[in-house]
């Protein structure tokens, strides 16, 4: 099992997201990981960006994943949230293009868990 710290930042960092809008993006995104044998072990954001912390299997891809993640949760929120449309300026995009991913095999799960956990959360 391979472990991933991922942010996901939103087109021109828009600050778009409230309490509502992570907790159904975890969601989302836990539904998105399981389609791929992947665990979610930790989600995070704040109005800009998102973190999680991913355990995939060696078959699965981080960059395909990762599109997936992206590409499957922006469609749901712009349909559950009409009001996110405001922030789907020209390319009907939420996220920007680029997006973090560092593998985390040298330092301890509870560690990263821990820092993903502390992150700003808007209420």
């Amino acid at each position: 099992m391979l472990h991933a710290h991922s942010v996901f930042r939103t087109k021109y960092q828009h600050r778009v997201f409230d309490g509502r809008h992570l907790a159904r993006m975890e969601q989302i995104m836990r539904d998105v990981c399981a389609d791929f044998e992947c665990e979610l072990v930790e989600f995070n954001g704040d109005t800009n960006h998102v973190h999680l912390l991913v355990n995939f299997p060696p078959k699965v891809a981080l960059s395909r994943l990762a599109n997936s993640l992206k590409g499957l949760s922006s469609r749901r929120m712009r349909q559950e949230f009409p009001d996110l449309v405001t922030h789907y300026w020209r390319a009907q995009r939420l996220w920007s293009g680029s997006y973090f991913a560092g593998s985390v095999g040298g330092a301890p799960i509870s560690i990263l868990r821990q820092y993903i956990e502390q992150q700003n959360h808007p209420l």
